[in-house]
């Protein structure tokens, strides 16, 4: 019988960069925060004497063999497993793929849940406990939000082996990022919020923007020290600001996928988000590297915003608006549908000689991330 998983998108509510390190890799901050939009991983798995493994995809661009980061995830965990598996990967890409949604690593940590779940394997069995992960950051005050069970406190350790957005996938929700990204920490939720992704048809090479961004380093004179006391101070800051975001009272789960009306966060309670202050003061690094290399992203950017002529038809502005990972998927929060919807059609309109994949979503709490995944 087979068990079909859904493969949330990501986005970064900020993205903060150090300087490379020695071994070639860079320290960066960042929140990461799951969306309902997904793809759809399905696998069978059964024991075998032997293991083999098979992937079969939809896109004829994702690749089907050990490349692939599900295969790699799927292949890592029957090891770990000491359990031998014939195995069958099947995933429906709804997601752009390089996007900076992290639309390869959701399928990695779906693979992996589709394939514990085959195998009726517990993710309370680990032999490590949760304060493996909460011992990479001091932020023992959120010990008991963290949802990770002692189980998969080990599963996000193989998949940092995997690849660095995947550890995130295993927590979901509001992450905090520490490292290259694979050392993770829930934050409080806030509530589901409108989401507007907006991704042109062009690539952005992250090792290139890697690459740009050490060239900047380098002129603006930024040194290992002080960059490691910026990384740090942010990562406080984003803590601070998250503890305790979510309101308690009235809390309804998302949809994990299928957008209903909701409640919008206009009207005299105050959206969380906007609580938190980061709205304010967030940033993407990344911004400072590709923007000049592309343009085009820079004025998507402000047509999310709503930063342009407000007498113009339609306008509305964003809580937020950014360059998620190092792109070229961008997106906006905002406080109601009818502002999401304003905001997509301000983008379309803008950009109307360049084919754009634009998709209202909202964003997913950690409780209905996994309250959604496995699909009925």
């Amino acid at each position: 019988m087979a068990t079909t998983v859904r493969s949330h998108a990501k986005i970064n509510l900020g993205l903060y960069i150090g300087v490379p390190r020695a071994d070639g890799f860079h320290e960066l901050t960042t929140v990461y925060q799951t969306l309902e939009v997904h793809d759809l991983v399905t696998v069978t798995a059964r024991p075998a004497s032997t293991t083999s493994i098979r992937l079969t995809t939809n896109d004829p661009r994702v690749p089907t063999d050990p490349r692939n980061t599900a295969w790699k995830m799927v292949s890592l965990a029957l090891a770990e497993f000491r359990s031998p598996a014939e195995v069958l990967i099947h995933i429906e890409k709804r997601l752009p793929i390089q996007g900076g949604l992290g639309a390869g690593s959701g399928n990695a940590a779906a693979a992996l849940v589709g394939l514990e779940t085959e195998l009726q394997v517990s993710r309370n069995a680990g032999a490590a406990t949760a304060e493996t992960v909460l011992s990479w950051l001091d932020f023992k005050q959120f010990a008991e939000n963290t949802g990770i069970g002692d189980g998969a406190a080990r599963q996000i350790e193989w998949a940092a082996k995997v690849g660095s957005d995947v550890p995130l996938f295993l927590v979901g929700g509001a992450v905090l990022g520490r490292g290259r990204g694979e050392r993770v920490f829930p934050l409080a939720d806030f509530e589901p919020t409108w989401c507007v992704l907006a991704v042109p048809p062009l690539g952005v090479s992250t090792p290139q923007a890697f690459r740009d961004w050490d060239a900047l380093c380098a002129t603006e004179g930024l040194t290992p020290d002080a960059s490691a006391d910026r990384l740090e101070r942010l990562s406080r800051a984003y803590a601070s600001a998250f503890a305790g975001a979510i309101p308690q009272d009235g809390q309804r789960p998302g949809s994990s996928g299928v957008l209903s009306s909701g409640k919008d966060l206009a009207g005299p309670v105050e959206s969380a988000l906007v609580r938190t202050g980061i709205t304010r003061w967030v940033e993407n690094d990344f911004e400072r590297v590709v923007f000049p290399q592309q343009p085009i992203l820079c004025d998507i950017k402000r047509l999310l915003a709503g930063t342009g002529n407000p007498e113009a038809a339609g306008h509305s502005t964003s809580l937020l608006a950014s360059l998620s990972g190092s792109g070229s998927a961008l997106f906006g929060l905002y406080k109601t549908r009818g502002d999401a919807e304003a905001a997509k059609a301000r983008v379309e309109a803008g950009v109307k000689d360049m084919r754009i994949q634009c998709t209202v979503t909202r964003t997913l709490s950690r409780s209905a991330y996994w309250q959604g995944m496995l699909q009925k």
